[in-house]
C-alpha cells in the first residue's frame, strides 16, 4: 500500500514537472492538480514573463549553480579558462584590466592552483577526478573568504584549508606549543600557497604580454641560455660595457612603489588590496642558535631519516650539486613579505620601466654612419642595421657608428656602447639620475663602471671577449655590381670561465687550491655503491656539457669538470676500500673507474660472468673523460625577433584568427600574383642568411603597378635579382 503511493504521488509530480501548468480558471470544474501534492511540485513559468518570448521556462533551469556545491562550480577545465586569458590579453596588450574579481571567482582556476600546490607539497600530480569533496569544500570556503575580504595572510592556527601532510590537530595543542608556533619560523601556510598561485595565474598573462623584450629572468621560455645566445648575436662590434648590479631592488621595495608600479595596468581593487596585505604583512622571523647549529655539525653521526609516505623526495645529490653551480646573477630570487611566487613577477613589473626606458634610449643613440656598410640602414627601421653579418663589425674610419644595446637578467644589466667612452659616460650618469628618481636606488660610478671589451666581461659565469678578424666583404653597389673589400673586423667570443668553475668547485668542497687544483673526496657518497656513486657523477656531467652549450671553450671546460669529479671519486674509493692512493684506484677500476673494486682479491668469479648471470649491478664509466668525447659548441642561428614557442604559438593564433589576415593574403595574390619556386628558394636562402628566419617574399618582389614603364620594369627587376 505505501509502495503504491509513493508511485502515486512521483506519478504526480513528474506530470506537474515536465508539463506546462494551464493558468488557473476558476470557472472550470477540473484543477491543475491534487492540493495535496501541488507543495512538492515544481512548476513553470512562461518566458513572455520574464524573457519576452513564448514558451514555458521550468523553474530548475532559472536556478543557478549552488553557491554552497563545489562540483556544480567546475563547469570547465581550468587550463582552458587560462588559455583564454593568456588569448585575450596578447590580443590587446595595451588595455588596461579592471575587472579580475571574475577571474578569482572561476572555482576552476582555484582547484588548478590546489592540483600545483599539492604537487609540489606531495610530489606527486593529483587528478581533478581525484580530489576529495571535503578538500574541495574546504578549498571553496578558501575562496570565498578570499573574496569577503576575511583572509588573513601568514595565520598560524585558523586554516580554512590544511596541508595534505598536516596531520596537527591545533584544537588540542599546549599553550607551549601554541606558543612556540606563533613565535619562531614556520613555512609558508598551504592556503598561502594556493592564493599566491591564483593570483599568479591571474596575474601572469597580463604583463606577459606587455613585457620588454630585453628582460630574460623570471619569465617563461627566457633562460640564460637565452640571453647567452642574445649577446652573441647582438652585441658584437661594441667596444664599451657597462654593467650593472640592481639586486638590491630585489631585496625589497616600498610598497607604495611597488603598487604603483602595479595599478600601470591593473585597476581590480579587490588584487590590489590582496597584494598590499601580502606585503605589509609581517613575516616572523627567528634567527637561529649558533649554539645549536654547532652541536648539530660537531655531531659526527647522524640518525637515517625515513620519508613518511605521502613527504615527498629530497634533491637527489647531483641535482643539489649543480644548483651550487648557479651563477651570480641568478644566484639572488626575490622574496617580499607573504607574496612568495608574485615576488619575481612584481619585480619584473618594477623594473619593466626602466626596460622601456633602455629601449627609448637605444633609438635615440642611433647614428648610423655612412661607410659603414653592416650597420648602415634608413633611419627608423626596426632591426637598426644589416645583420647578414652581425659578427663582422667595421672598427676603423673617422665617421663611426653609435650605437648601443640593452639586456637584463633579474637585477643586472648589461649595456653595450659603440662609440667613444665619453657616450657610455653619459649614459651611465643618466641611469643613475633615472633610478635615484624612479627606484630612490643610490648607484655610483663604482657600481656601474665601464670596461673595454679587451678586458674581459664577466657575464653569466662567461667572459666576452673580442677577437679581431680580417674578412673579405662583398656587398653589391649601386648598379648591381658586386664589390669585394678587404675590411677589419671583430668576432665577440663568449667563453666559460674557467676560474669562477673553479670557485664553484672550492665552494662545494670538491677541491682546493688556486694555482694547482686539488680533488677533495666528496665523503656524502661514501655508503653508497660504486654503481650509484658513478651513475650520480655522470648525471651531473651531463647537466654541466648542457649548461657550457654555447661557450667556445666548451669541451675544455666539461673535460676539466670531468677531471675533478674523477678525482673526487677516485680519492673516495680510496677511502673506502683501503687502496691509499688514486693510482691504485686507477690501475684496477680503470681510466672511467668502471671495473669494480673490491677489498679482498680472489673470493669471487670474474665481474664479467657475474655481470652476464646478473648477479651484480652494471657500473656505469664516467663520461667525458677524454677531451674528444665532449659534444662541440652550439653554434646554431639565432633569429633577430625571437621570441618563445608559447608566445609564437599566441601570435600565431591571433593572427590566424583575425579575418583581416586571409584579407591581406588574398589582396597579395592579386596584386603581386605567385611566387617561382626558384624564386622562393632564393628568398629562403637570404633571408636565412640575413637573420635565421624564414622571411616574407613581399620584402624581394618589387612592387607592381599598371603605370610602369618597360624599362622602370626591367630596372626593377635586375635590382630585384641583384638583391637576391
Amino acid at each position: 500500500m505505501r509502495r503504491n503511493t509513493v508511485l502515486l504521488g512521483f506519478r504526480f509530480i513528474s506530470s506537474s514537472i515536465y508539463k506546462p501548468i494551464k493558468p488557473f480558471n476558476p470557472l472550470r470544474y477540473t484543477s491543475n492538480g491534487l492540493l495535496l501534492f501541488r507543495p512538492l511540485s515544481v512548476g513553470t513559468v512562461y518566458r513572455n514573463d520574464l524573457r519576452g518570448q513564448a514558451g514555458p521556462v521550468y523553474r530548475n533551469d532559472l536556478r543557478g549553480p549552488d553557491p554552497d556545491d563545489p562540483l556544480s562550480l567546475m563547469k570547465e577545465d581550468g587550463v582552458a579558462v587560462c588559455s583564454r586569458m593568456w588569448v585575450d590579453n596578447f590580443r590587446e596588450p595595451d588595455k588596461t584590466v579592471t575587472n579580475l574579481t571574475s577571474y578569482l571567482r572561476r572555482f576552476e582556476l582555484w582547484v588548478l592552483a590546489y592540483q600545483k600546490v599539492y604537487a609540489d607539497e606531495v610530489g606527486s600530480y593529483l587528478p581533478r577526478n581525484s580530489i576529495q569533496r571535503s578538500a574541495l569544500e574546504d578549498l571553496l570556503t578558501l575562496r570565498n573568504a578570499v573574496l569577503d575580504d576575511r583572509f588573513k595572510w601568514g595565520a598560524r592556527l585558523n586554516f580554512y584549508i590544511k596541508s595534505p601532510r598536516d596531520r596537527v590537530e591545533y584544537d588540542s595543542l599546549s599553550k607551549r606549543k601554541i606558543k612556540t608556533i606563533l613565535t619562531t619560523t614556520q613555512p609558508t601556510p598551504f592556503q598561502d600557497r594556493v592564493v599566491q598561485e591564483v593570483l599568479f595565474m591571474v596575474l601572469e598573462p597580463i604583463f606577459e604580454a606587455r613585457f620588454s623584450q630585453k628582460s630574460y629572468a623570471f619569465r617563461p621560455g627566457r633562460t640564460s641560455h637565452t640571453v647567452l645566445r642574445v649577446i652573441r648575436r647582438s652585441f658584437a662590434g661594441y667596444l664599451w660595457y657597462i654593467k650593472g648590479d640592481l639586486s638590491t631592488i630585489l631585496d625589497g621595495m616600498k610598497v607604495g612603489m611597488v603598487l604603483n608600479a602595479l595599478m600601470r595596468d591593473v585597476r581590480d581593487k579587490k588584487v590590489i588590496d590582496l597584494i598590499r596585505a601580502a606585503l605589509v604583512t609581517p613575516v616572523i622571523v627567528t634567527k637561529v642558535d649558533d649554539r645549536a647549529k654547532k652541536k648539530k655539525k660537531s655531531r659526527k653521526y647522524q640518525k637515517k631519516k625515513v620519508l613518511a609516505d605521502d613527504e615527498p623526495k629530497p634533491d637527489p645529490y647531483w641535482l643539489e650539486t649543480f644548483f651550487g653551480f648557479a651563477p651570480e646573477e641568478a644566484g639572488k630570487v626575490p622574496s617580499w613579505g607573504h607574496c612568495g611566487i608574485l615576488s619575481p613577477l612584481l619585480a619584473n613589473i618594477c623594473l619593466d620601466e626602466l626596460d622601456h626606458w633602455m629601449e627609448d634610449k637605444i633609438k635615440e643613440f642611433y647614428r648610423p654612419s655612412k661607410s659603414d656598410v653592416i650597420w648602415n640602414t634608413p633611419e627608423g627601421d626596426a632591426e637598426q642595421g644589416n645583420t647578414s653579418w652581425p659578427e663582422f663589425v667595421p672598427t676603423s674610419g673617422p665617421d663611426k657608428t653609435r650605437k648601443i644595446d640593452y639586456i637584463r637578467f633579474g637585477g643586472h644589466i648589461l649595456i653595450g656602447v659603440r662609440g667613444p667612452r665619453a657616450d657610455a659616460a653619459i649614459l651611465r650618469k643618466q641611469l643613475i639620475d633615472f633610478c635615484d628618481q624612479k627606484y630612490l636606488l643610490k648607484l655610483d660610478n663604482e657600481s656601474l663602471p665601464i670596461e673595454h671589451i679587451t678586458k674581459g666581461i664577466m657575464f653569466l659565469d662567461h667572459v666576452l671577449c673580442r677577437r679581431v678578424v680580417y674578412p673579405t666583404l662583398r656587398y653589391t653597389a649601386t648598379g648591381g655590381k658586386i664589390i669585394s673589400e678587404k675590411g677589419v673586423g671583430t668576432l665577440l667570443s663568449v667563453t666559460a670561465s674557467l676560474k669562477q668553475c673553479i670557485r664553484q668547485f672550492r665552494k662545494l668542497n670538491f677541491l682546493k687550491g688556486d694555482r694547482d687544483p686539488d680533488p677533495q673526496p666528496c665523503f656524502r657518497m661514501f655508503h653508497a655503491t660504486q654503481a650509484h656513486t658513478n651513475s650520480q657523477m655522470n648525471k651531473l656531467l651531463s647537466t654541466m656539457v648542457e649548461w657550457y652549450r654555447y661557450a667556445d671553450n666548451r669541451k675544455k671546460i666539461v673535460n676539466f669538470c670531468s677531471y675533478i669529479l674523477r678525482g673526487s671519486l677516485a680519492k673516495l674509493y680510496a677511502a673506502k676500500y683501503k687502496l691509499r692512493s688514486r693510482a691504485k684506484v686507477y690501475k684496477i677500476s680503470s681510466r672511467t673507474l668502471s671495473r669494480p673494486l673490491k677489498e679482498k682479491k680472489g673470493l669471487s668469479p670474474e665481474y664479467q660472468n657475474m655481470l652476464r648471470m646478473g648477479l651484480v649491478e652494471s657500473i656505469e664509466g664516467l663520461k667525458y673523460t677524454r677531451m674528444s668525447h665532449v659534444p662541440e659548441t652550439d653554434y646554431s642561428p639565432f633569429a633577430s625577433n625571437w621570441r618563445p614557442d608559447h608566445e609564437r604559438a599566441l601570435l600565431e593564433y591571433l593572427s590566424l584568427s583575425d579575418p583581416k589576415t586571409l584579407e591581406d593574403q588574398q589582396k597579395c595574390i592579386k596584386e603581386q600574383g605567385l611566387i617561382s619556386p626558384q624564386d622562393y628558394v632564393s628568398m629562403l636562402v637570404w633571408n636565412y642568411k640575413r637573420s635565421a628566419i624564414v622571411g616574407d617574399h613581399q620584402k624581394l618582389l618589387p612592387k607592381s603597378t599598371n603605370d610602369k614603364s618597360e624599362d622602370e620594369e626591367e630596372t626593377e627587376e635586375s635590382v630585384s635579382i641583384a638583391h637576391i
